[in-house]
Order: C-alpha cells, then sequence, then structure tokens
C-alpha cells in the first residue's frame, strides 16, 4: 500500500465531518498549503495546515461565529486566497451557518458586484483577515454587520466550541453565479450536494483509487476553485495546493512550477490560461520544468478549444508532459460545479462540424481543413449524474447528433435560488415531455449542446446565441474569427453580441487590443476592415459596429470569463463611445 495514500474514510455527510475525521487517523498529513509571492520574482513562501492544525482552527473560528450568528444565518467570506479563507468556510459550515465565498473590496472591477451581492445575502458575519479589514470596514460601513478577523481569534476559542452537526440537505453555501448572461444569483448548495459533487469530482479524475496533489490558482470564491481545492481534498483526504490567481497571472510559470513539484497533480484551467502560459512561459522558464507527473489537467468554461489543447501540448512536449492528461470537462454552479469530464489516460476527443448545420440544429461532420468547419472538444461523459439534451421549447429528448439545452439530474444539483422562487421553478423545475425518458425534476442550464459518440459536446449558451436573418450564429466562433483577423486584437477578450436594429438584430464586436500595442500605433481601420472580411468569409455575417478599446475595458464575471451581457449593457449605455471616434468604425 502507498504509505502516502490517505485510508478510505466513512462516507460522512459533510465537509466538517470529513475533516473531524482526518483531524483523528492522520494529523500530521499536509492538508492545505498555500504559496505566497510576496515580490514580484519570489520562488513562493509555503505556508502549509496539518489535518490537526486545520481542525483546530476550524473550531475555534466556528465557536466564534456562533457567538457572532444564529443557525442558517449567512456568513460572508471577503478573505484574501489562503488558508485563513479555507478555515473560515468550513468553520461556517461546522457551526450550522451559511457560507457566501466572495473576495474583498480590492478586487479591481468587480465592487458593484460584490455590493449587489451582499445586499442579497444579508450576511450577520464578513470574516476576513487583519491585511484587508480596513478596506472591508469601510466598503461595509452602511451594513449593519459585524467582522471578524479569522487571523486574529486565537486556538483557544475552541475550548469554547460545542459540535454541531447540520442535516445534509440544509443550505452549506450559497454560490453565486457569475453573471455572464444575467445578474449574480445565489445557488443555494446543501452539504449534501457539496460532498456528492465532490466524490463525482474524485471519481473521474481518478483520484479515488490514486493518491493525487490537488494544485490549483483558481480563485476560493469561484465554483470549479472551491469543490477542487478545497471539497474533493476534505472527502478524499488530499493535499491541496494553492496560490493566489494574480501570482498566476504576473508569472504563470509559478501553476507550472507547481504542477512539476507535486506527484500526480490534478488541476483545472480556463481556455485562456493554457494559450496564455503557452504564449508567456520563456525557454529559460521552461528549461527547469518536468510535467511527466501531471495526472490530469482539467479544462471547463467555455466550450473546450482543440487548437488551445494542441498549442498548450506543443509549447510543453518536450518537459514530459503526457497529451492525456487533458480533460475537457463541463459544469455550473446550479449544479455545485463537477457535470461532465473527459477522463485522464484518454485521447482528446475531437470533433470537426458543419458551421451551418450546427446553426440549423444539427452536428454533422465537417473536413477539419474546411475554413467553415467548428472545430470542438468531447467533454466526456457525466460524472455520476444523468444528462440529457433536450429541446427548449417541447421538453422533447433528442436524438444523438441533434442540438438541444443540456438537462441534468443528481445529487449535485442545488436547491434552487436564494430569493428567486420563479427562476427556482423554471431552472430547477423542469420535466421532460415524456416522463418515461426521466422522471423527477431536471436542471435546465441554459447551455446548448449534443451527444456524439456518446460524449457530451457543448457548443454554447442558448442566451447568447446570435439570430440574425433566421440564422443561428455562436458568439464565441464569431469571437474565434475576430480575434484571427488581426494581430492587434487582444486574445479572449473581445465579445460578440446582438443588438436591436430597424431591420432586425445587428451584430457588433466590442476587443480590446494586445497589450503591446499602443492605440496610436495601430491602423484601427485596416484592422475593422479584416475582421469585417474575416467574419462575412467564414460565417456569412456582416458586422454593423466593431470597436476597438483599450485592455481591460471588456467587461469579465467574477471568475474571469467575458461577460457578454454586460459588455453589451455597456455598449448600449454609449460606455464605448470614444471622443474622436478614431477606434470605432460602424457600418
Amino acid at each position: 500500500m502507498d504509505s502516502r495514500r490517505p485510508p478510505l474514510a466513512p462516507a460522512f455527510r459533510t465537509l466538517p465531518e470529513y475533516v473531524r475525521h482526518w483531524a483523528d487517523t492522520t494529523p500530521d498529513r499536509r492538508a492545505f498549503t498555500f504559496v505566497d509571492h510576496p515580490a514580484p520574482h519570489s520562488r513562493g513562501v509555503h505556508r502549509t495546515l496539518t489535518w490537526r492544525r486545520l481542525d483546530l482552527r476550524v473550531r475555534a473560528l466556528a465557536a466564534r461565529l456562533s457567538e457572532e450568528a444564529e443557525p442558517g444565518s449567512r456568513v460572508a467570506l471577503l478573505c484574501p486566497q489562503g488558508t485563513e479563507y479555507i478555515a473560515g468556510f468550513l468553520a461556517a459550515l461546522a457551526a450550522g451557518l451559511v457560507a457566501v465565498p466572495l473576495y474583498p473590496p480590492n478586487l479591481p472591477g468587480h465592487a458593484d458586484r460584490l455590493a449587489g451581492v451582499l445586499a442579497d445575502a444579508t450576511p450577520a458575519v464578513v470574516v476576513t483577515t487583519s491585511r484587508v479589514r480596513a478596506e472591508v470596514r469601510d466598503f461595509c460601513d452602511r451594513t449593519p454587520v459585524r467582522i471578524v478577523a479569522a487571523d486574529e481569534v486565537p486556538d483557544s476559542a475552541a475550548e469554547h466550541w460545542r459540535p454541531v452537526t447540520p442535516d445534509e440537505e440544509a443550505i452549506a453555501y450559497l454560490q453565486y453565479t457569475s453573471g455572464s448572461t444575467r445578474a449574480p444569483a445565489g445557488v443555494e448548495i446543501t452539504h449534501g450536494n457539496v460532498v456528492a459533487n465532490a466524490r463525482q469530482a474524485l471519481t473521474a479524475y481518478g483520484a479515488d483509487a490514486h493518491p493525487v496533489t490537488c494544485v490549483g490558482w483558481l480563485p476560493l470564491y469561484h465554483d470549479m476553485g472551491l469543490v477542487l481545492s478545497v471539497a474533493a481534498p476534505v472527502v478524499r483526504g488530499l493535499p491541496s495546493v494553492l496560490m493566489d490567481p494574480a501570482a498566476f497571472l504576473h508569472q504563470p510559470v509559478r501553476w507550472l512550477r507547481l504542477l512539476a513539484a507535486h506527484p500526480r497533480a490534478v488541476s483545472a484551467a480556463p481556455n485562456f490560461a493554457y494559450d496564455y502560459c503557452a504564449l508567456a512561459v520563456t525557454v529559460e522558464q521552461k528549461a527547469e520544468l518536468r510535467l511527466d507527473g501531471v495526472a490530469a489537467l482539467i479544462n471547463g468554461s467555455e466550450p473546450v478549444r482543440p487548437g488551445t489543447v494542441d498549442r498548450f501540448h506543443a509549447a510543453f512536449a518536450d518537459r514530459r508532459l503526457a497529451p492525456e492528461t487533458h480533460c475537457p470537462s463541463y459544469g455550473l454552479a446550479e449544479a455545485t460545479v463537477f457535470v461532465s469530464a473527459a477522463r485522464p489516460g484518454e485521447p482528446l476527443r475531437r470533433f470537426a462540424l458543419d458551421r451551418d448545420a450546427l446553426a440549423a440544429g444539427k452536428a454533422l461532420p465537417a473536413r477539419p481543413d474546411d475554413p467553415r468547419a467548428v472545430l470542438l472538444a468531447g467533454c466526456g461523459t457525466p460524472a455520476g449524474q444523468r444528462l440529457r439534451i433536450t429541446d427548449p421549447v417541447t421538453r422533447a429528448v433528442l436524438s444523438e447528433g441533434e442540438v438541444g439545452e443540456i438537462w441534468v439530474q443528481g445529487p449535485n444539483v442545488g436547491r434552487g435560488y436564494r430569493n428567486r422562487d420563479r427562476d427556482t421553478r423554471h431552472v430547477f423545475g423542469a420535466e421532460l415531455a415524456d416522463a418515461a425518458a426521466g422522471p423527477g425534476r431536471w436542471l435546465r442550464t441554459g447551455d446548448l449542446g449534443t451527444v456524439l459518440e456518446g460524449q457530451l459536446v457543448v457548443t454554447g449558451r442558448l442566451k447568447d446565441l446570435i439570430v440574425v436573418d433566421g440564422r443561428n450564429h455562436y458568439p464565441q466562433d464569431v469571437e474565434a474569427t475576430a480575434q484571427e483577423a488581426h494581430p492587434a486584437v487582444r486574445r479572449d477578450r473581445l465579445a460578440a453580441f446582438a443588438v436591436p436594429g430597424t431591420a432586425g438584430e445587428r451584430v457588433v464586436v466590442v476587443a480590446e487590443h494586445a497589450r503591446s500595442m499602443n492605440l496610436a500605433e495601430i491602423d484601427v481601420a485596416e484592422l475593422v476592415r479584416a475582421v469585417r472580411r474575416a467574419v462575412s468569409a467564414r460565417h456569412g455575417l456582416r458586422l454593423a459596429d466593431v470597436v476597438l478599446v483599450p485592455p481591460g475595458t471588456v467587461a469579465r464575471t467574477s471568475s474571469g470569463k467575458v461577460s457578454r451581457a454586460l459588455t453589451r449593457e455597456r455598449y448600449l449605455d454609449g460606455a464605448y463611445a470614444q471622443p474622436d471616434e478614431s477606434s470605432r468604425v460602424a457600418g
């Protein structure tokens, strides 16, 4: 038996029960390590909690929170990424409170969202750290909320802890949606939901049968970061190593160093992160890496592009990175996070689909070299859940190769949205037209996809579809064409959407220019012509407006994805108007 492998744990109902179990059975094993990068070129300072130490901190904080709030009250986490965040989250659950994973007020560009979420969640307590307490206090000065600095609660507070065993059907936390297509909504995730989803993820990525280390930089307020870096390690007793998202963005090689340093590492990142690593990690930095120990690399944000996978593996193949480590996956906050995943050790499943047929709702094969082909990766099979492709209007189950809305059913599907009964009934209470095809209530994901050769293939968002002259266009396809049309268009920092026009919908692209270029150096008129030509040739689509904006201007969600809905709203409000119109050429 591998001495690094923790013994199997009994099937507990809540995360705090697992913490206590590992503290009793493997007290001195590493639980969570936060790698801090205090200086620009720092190699990282490791701060580790063993299971014994984590349990002590959880009990101390739970006792303190119990003094401040009644069971069932909300506790907002406004901590920086780190071990205090993890202990505060688990302490809220242990005290029978409802955690609300958020972020400090200093996260650039997200103050309005934070204020809106706090107004919706109405927390009784805010947990933060002494480092950012003053900013948190100033931000919450008009809200009747008590503030607890996690790092100032002494270990001795644990002596006053009276254990609480929450019902597995009780709400453990509110996971606020990213807001890519609408205002953020708080998904009610129960204790049973998060434990079930952690087990599903462990099974899907082979972490239930083999010892792994969870390595991550995704923010803990994001559903994937929370489940992969906290919940799954707690359920299986695995070590988790994490860093701050800003540290990754400043030097992406830091993430790769952690992957290389930990045997059988499992990690997750969105599309842009893999492209970013392939582009930004230098030859000198690559030379120090050995990536043959990586067990699984999860990609699960927008529909996964095979080209992204190819570029990443081409960049690091000589670092012994096995191509079978890449695991395209699909999930959403309403299902806790994980729904379907390609398994590690299997080759990437690629699908070249006819663009016109796809727009008409059929996934028909095309030649991969056809310029009108859409290239997508398969996202494997459901992880302990049931999945149907459904006509969103008739609620009929569609056959393999037909495109429809993805519906999900399983023990990981949340209870509903906080204070949104109508939305909850519509999204979480769907029923198939033919109950025999799947009785009970289903989750309507709002995502479009199909099943090909047994694989889930995600094609886009239902609400993002651009419909012009009766034809459907996927915005991510238009964006991919636009960013390849001219080198000054910044990759993955542009949004395509439709706006009302006198003769039907008009299509607009708002794109950031590359950071390496100055706006004055760019021939904007030529860039716009190149984008128009490319989109017209590939999609048969006329762009009504192309707007070039500075880096950091296109709206993004809290998880870093482009928010087409908010970008569209800002466009209609005139936020992207240029004083001299030099960076805008309308049709």
